[in-house]
């Protein structure tokens, strides 16, 4: 048994480098240097001790560690347990920290199935009580393989809880934005979202957001938004109502003023708060973007979102006005109105072009801040370790799109 123990902890170490497998080692070390007891050996560790030492405590609400650390008791290296181990074991460890770190998509879901299926006293938790349905592991798999950012939520909860000596490079995922004439605003957005809404974005608009437009600096008007967002590419633009509702969309295409629909089926809606979404196009219609400014007979406004750069991804349109994405003329998944800071989300009961539901907190809001962004980095001189901190809870909150220190 010992010797099938050691061959499953070697073909699970043959995944880390010689330096990470130290670092895995000296790890464990550390956990396992509590006194031995009746309940745990010398080589294994307790829930006290990983939350005594380690800082996972810093990355994971109270709760969290405790699934983490049910999730870890779960692992059978051998194949051979009926239960959970009462504590964990090196080879349990090392195991977990492959699959969360190093696994594929089915070694990942297996992982998170087990820190979802138990609470602390070990009964189940899973249920149609508090699910819409049950998760068996294929569809946790297929979460995991579909939504590339769970593995790296994974990855970073684990080099911030742990503070592993290892390389982490997340600056790929914030894309550097730039303000015109080293201006400076509060965006609506903080780290997480940036990274949420620029993951779906084309991978050639995911590297620089430039700001277009928005309503801090430019003020409440809806031709000022004209005169600034046609003819500049794709775009990202989102508000936030007066209810705190924080929604937008992706415009794949440079905008035009014209009394037609544009756009193609690249474009998509989104909604950040109160709930993270991504609606995309579902072929019903071409109604994607409407643009629209100083007609007498045509609605004018903007529908859908929009407003972008050249082979850049703009973001940010925090208040509405005339222009609108999906549905049809009075019927927008998302419209905002000649009449600046006024606009609607009507989907009876999804909106046909996006599938989107209503994503504002009324059907007709109104709204205080909008921003259209089309590069120098979102974040100030260490962005890794923001980074680090916002996903961890403690971050700087909506600081901004702003020009870095010089200093």
């Amino acid at each position: 048994m010992g010797n099938s123990k050691s061959r499953s902890r070697q073909n699970v170490c043959s995944q880390f480098l010689p330096a990470e497998r130290a670092e895995m080692d000296r790890l464990f070390a550390t956990l396992s240097s509590e006194k031995s007891s009746s309940n745990t050996s010398p080589r294994s560790f307790s829930l006290k001790a990983l939350k005594a030492r380690s800082h996972i405590g810093e990355a994971l609400p109270p709760e969290m560690v405790t699934r983490l650390y049910n999730g870890m008791r779960n692992v059978d290296p051998a194949g051979k347990a009926k239960g959970p181990s009462e504590s964990i074991s090196q080879e349990q460890f090392t195991v977990s920290m492959s699959h969360l770190l190093k696994g594929n998509s089915e070694e990942k879901s297996l992982m998170i199935l087990n820190m979802i299926s138990v609470t602390e006293d070990g009964k189940k938790l899973l249920g149609p009580q508090l699910l819409d349905c049950d998760c068996d592991q294929a569809m946790i798999e297929d979460w995991v393989f579909r939504a590339h950012l769970v593995a790296t939520f994974l990855s970073v909860v684990i080099h911030r809880g742990f503070l592993l000596r290892l390389s982490l490079n997340l600056t790929t995922l914030v894309p550097k934005c730039q303000v015109d004439q080293e201006q400076e605003f509060e965006s609506v957005l903080d780290v997480l979202s940036v990274i949420f809404v620029n993951s779906h974005l084309p991978r050639e608009q995911q590297h620089r957001w430039h700001l277009l437009f928005s309503t801090e600096l430019h003020g409440h008007s809806f031709a000022q938004l004209c005169g600034r967002i046609p003819h500049r590419g794709p775009c990202v633009a989102l508000l936030e109502d007066h209810d705190g509702y924080v929604f937008g969309g992706f415009a794949s295409c440079s905008w035009e003023i014209k009394p037609q629909f544009q756009g193609d089926d690249k474009c998509f809606l989104f909604s950040i708060s109160p709930n993270m979404a991504v609606h995309t196009c579902t072929g019903y219609n071409n109604h994607y973007m409407y643009l629209n400014h100083g007609q007498q007979t045509i609605p004018n406004g903007l529908a859908d979102v929009g407003a972008g750069s050249d082979a850049q991804a703009e973001a940010m349109l925090m208040i509405f006005s005339s222009q609108g994405m999906g549905g049809q003329h009075n019927y927008f998944g998302l419209w905002i109105d000649v009449d600046f800071g006024k606009g609607h989300s009507k989907a009876k009961p999804t909106c046909t072009t996006y599938n989107s539901p209503q994503l504002s907190a009324k059907e007709d809001f109104q709204f205080e801040k909008m921003e259209a962004n089309s590069g120098k980095s979102i974040l100030d001189v260490d962005p890794e370790a923001q980074i680090l901190l916002e996903v961890s809870g403690r971050g700087l909150h909506s600081q901004g799109l702003r020009e870095p220190s010089d200093n």
